[in-house]
Formats: C-alpha cells, structure tokens, sequence
C-alpha cells in the first residue's frame, strides 16, 4: 500500500573520472569504460504518493530543466508502472540545482531518485530486478545512480561493477553556461591515436590515496574532451583555469561535457580555489564539493 506521508530523495551529481570510449556500436550507441563517483551535492526530490502522476519544477535551473512532460522523472516512472501496473504513482516537485545537459548526470540522478521514491512508497525493494530495468529503459547513465556510490561503468553504461573504495576526493566542479547535447558530442568522437593503458580495476578494491588515486586516473583519459571542445571551446578556457590554479592535483571534463572538475588535496584548498574562480569568472557555475 502507497504511503500517504511526503518522501524525499537526494538526488547527487554524476562525475566521470574518466571515459574511455572503447567504440562504436551497431545501434548507434557507444561501448564505453568510466569511473564513476557522485558529489555531495545535486537536485532534490519530493514524492506525494497517491493521485495522478505529475511533476512541478523549481529552483535555479528550472528555466533550463525544459517541459515537465519530457522530463527524465516522468519517464522513469512510466517504465516502472509497465513493469508493475498495479504500482501507486503520484506527484512530484523537483528542486533542480545542476545546470542542465552538463555531463554530471543530473535528469539521470533525478530519474534514479523518482525510481527510489516510488519504491520506498510502495514497499519496494531496492534489490527488485523490476527497478534496474526500469532504470535501463529510462536512460543510460540512470542503472549507475539507482545507488550512487563509486563504480566502474561499460556497455553503455548498464553494466556496473561492485561499489569500489576511493579515498573521498575534494573538488571543484565548473561549468562555463554551456549546454551540450551527448549524441552530439560521441558523433564527433574519433578512435585515439594511442589507447589509453587499461584501469587497474583491482587496485580500487581496497583503501587508496589522494596521491595514489591520482596516478591511476592520470592513466586514464575523458575521450570526449576533444569533441566537446570543438564543439564548445569555452571548456578549453575552464580547464586551463582550473589547471593554474595552485594545488590542482587533476583537472578534467567529465562526461560528455560541458562541466569539468578539479581534484584538490583537502577541502579547505577546493574551497579557496573555488573562491578565487568566483572572483574571476562570476557568470559561470561553480562549486567545491566531495566526491565519493
């Protein structure tokens, strides 16, 4: 029986450490390999079981977020009623942070969170193979953030490893204002001239480093860097910010853009350069976060 009572979720930004594209599939998608982390911040999501399915959008990016209609939250939850018709729906409010088409997950993590709240409603479990499908038919990148905790993504991003222990990371997330459409940047993607050397999945199954974290990833490229830029070459412009700032152990375009993300070796010097990125470039988004 639905829950008559208001639920929430968090729903947290994606952050690709890294992205290789491994290669151009039959149905048009991409095989890819991604290291997945999630931030302390993101949208938020509220559930009033009962009623006619809807969805309201507000806060600072609802302007962006487009027609609630389209929206990623309507779809999950569409899919899961066709997997279990009899499943108590209701309205939703999305509180929408992230800006929007920014390569951090953010309609996917709110899809992810729709699916969490309607099962937490009905008594679902969150281990029912019902939800993962659901999540499947809704989006690539929403499997992963059904349960956002660190893992390795392939396939298209459906297959997922076991949650992985990485040391918790102090960031800066940027974003230069820029939309970008993924079909768009995987349509300008192009094989590398030298593959990346292959992750050492193993080394990430027990406790690491901040230093021994950032060797591994330096390994590891985001092969999407170069289509975003050209299609956007205001990303360029964030990266070498972020590159002069002092401390800035990695700096790197997560996804498929436009965001990019600068790791630090504490909180206190995320926090500082997010403050001296502020001052100097006050138009476009900026955040310190942890990623874990």
């Amino acid at each position: 029986m639905a829950s008559p009572v208001s639920l929430t979720e968090d729903a947290p930004a994606k952050v690709n450490l890294t992205l290789r594209v491994l290669g151009r599939r039959g149905d048009g998608y991409h095989d890819i390999e991604s290291l997945v982390v999630f931030a302390d911040f993101g949208d938020r999501l509220t559930f009033a079981p009962g009623g006619e399915l809807a969805l309201t959008i507000r806060g600072p990016s609802a302007a962006q977020a487009g027609a609630s209609a389209d929206n990623l939250v309507l779809k999950a939850a569409h899919a899961l009623a066709a997997r279990i018709p009899d499943i108590a729906l209701g309205a939703f409010e999305l509180e929408k942070n992230l800006p929007v088409a920014a390569g951090i997950g953010g309609g996917s993590a709110d899809a992810a969170a729709a699916l969490r709240l309607i099962a937490r409603a009905n008594d679902l479990s969150r281990e029912d193979p019902r939800l993962y499908a659901a999540a499947r038919a809704t989006g690539a990148d929403v499997p992963v953030c059904l349960d956002p905790r660190p893992r390795l993504m392939h396939g298209i991003g459906e297959k997922l490893s076991a949650p992985l222990v990485l040391p918790p990371l102090h960031a800066v997330l940027v974003n230069p204002g820029v939309s970008l459409a993924t079909k768009d940047v995987f349509a300008g993607w192009t094989v590398a001239a030298k593959p990346a050397v292959a992750l050492d999945l193993a080394a990430l199954t027990k406790p690491v480093g901040y230093v021994r974290i950032l060797r591994l990833l330096t390994t590891q490229p985001n092969d999407l860097e170069g289509a975003a830029i050209a299609l956007a070459p205001a990303i360029a412009d964030v990266l070498a910010a972020l590159r002069a700032l002092a401390g800035c152990g990695l700096a790197r375009m997560s996804g498929s853009g436009a965001t990019c993300f600068g790791l630090f070796a504490s909180a206190a010097a995320a926090n500082a350069a997010a403050k001296i990125l502020l001052g100097r470039y006050s138009h476009w988004w900026i955040r310190a976060t942890m990623l874990g």
